[in-house]
């Protein structure tokens, strides 16, 4: 894998991370697309986007999955899906929960264990649209939601061939506590102003669900997925939301092909979280963790050949050599369009 080659203006975590975010991007070519509902429990559906190869059964599909108050349209998940789609692969852009605009499709809030509604995405898209070979992409909480699945499936789901984690919160009470430290003030502040925001927007499609009295004296991500989160989702409290909602606990059983990207240098993914026995001596898992490129950055300096995103460019490396060796064993696949 080649290495990462920070941008010389842009060495240091905060200048990375940030960066990533207002970076302007070359125009995207026109890619087609289409919204998809998925119904993931009864009452409760979440939108998509879809780019579809012209006879989708014939090609690998990757399933996208975003962070923490993120959406479809995040610039992460537009460009690793144009180039995804560039590469021959069908491009699912999957919304969370309430995100995205579609608080109206489900009565629940949405949370960092919800690994469940990928598992219903990839079902349907097997059951109902016969692909054959599913690989999902997630970002930092979105990470966290693909690397869950993948142990929590083990090897019981042929289809789905590997996964790839950018920046993974797999313990999300060391990931939160570092949020909420004050160097980390600007991360913080927009998380939690995001959150308060969706949830009176939430509110406002199912009125009297939650008491939003105590909103506004709500100064810390952990009080509010304490208040709110937590209860929501049928957790005890925040301590046991973050618990059991990490994937550290089951990386050991994950069988298919992984690919997790993290920086040392991550302003709030602690990177002494990945020193765990399972990233060690589970064969399936790769583990690249440059000293540098901040949360979900990766910014290189300019490469012949390559954009700045040096992430997603791996990214698209690391699944077209997969997909290749994986759909030539693949009936009714072609793995000479990749």
């Amino acid at each position: 894998m080649l290495t990462f080659d920070p941008h010389p203006l842009l060495k240091g975590p905060h200048r990375m991370t940030l960066a990533s975010r207002w970076w302007p991007r070359p125009p995207a070519r026109s890619v087609p697309e289409v919204t998809r509902l998925f119904d993931v429990e009864p009452g409760s559906r979440i939108s998509t986007k879809c780019h579809w190869q012209p006879i989708p059964h014939l090609h690998p599909t990757l399933l996208l999955v975003h962070g923490l108050e993120g959406c479809t349209d995040s610039h992460y998940m537009i460009g690793i899906g144009h180039k995804a789609w560039r590469a021959a692969f069908n491009v699912v852009r999957m919304n969370q929960r309430n995100c995205g605009g579609t608080e109206h499709l489900t009565p629940t809030l949405y949370h960092g264990g919800l690994s469940h509604d990928l598992y219903a995405v990839i079902k349907e898209l097997v059951d109902r649209d016969r692909l054959p070979a599913l690989w999902v992409v997630g970002y930092s909480m979105g990470g966290n939601l693909a690397l869950k699945l993948a142990g929590e499936v083990g090897a019981t789901l042929p289809q789905l061939k590997g996964i790839v984690a950018v920046c993974p919160n797999i313990h999300p009470a060391a990931c939160v506590t570092a949020l909420q430290h004050p160097r980390n003030w600007i991360y913080h502040t927009y998380f939690l102003t995001h959150l308060k925001r969706r949830l009176k927007r939430k509110a406002r499609w199912f009125p009297n669900k939650w008491d939003l009295t105590p909103l506004d004296s709500i100064r810390t991500l952990w009080e509010f997925d304490d208040c709110y989160t937590a209860k929501d989702g049928g957790f005890r409290d925040a301590a046991d939301y973050y618990e059991r909602s990490g994937a550290r606990h089951v990386l050991a059983q994950i069988a298919v092909p992984t690919l997790i990207i993290t920086a040392q240098d991550d302003p709030f993914i602690p990177f002494e979280t990945f020193d765990l026995a399972p990233l060690r001596f589970n064969s399936a898992i790769q583990l690249v963790a440059p000293s540098h490129g901040g949360h979900c950055g990766f910014l290189q300096r300019p490469r012949e050949g390559e954009d700045l995103y040096w992430a997603e460019n791996r990214i698209v490396d690391f699944l077209r050599d997969h997909a290749r060796r994986t759909i030539a064993h693949t009936p009714g696949s072609n793995s000479s369009t990749l």
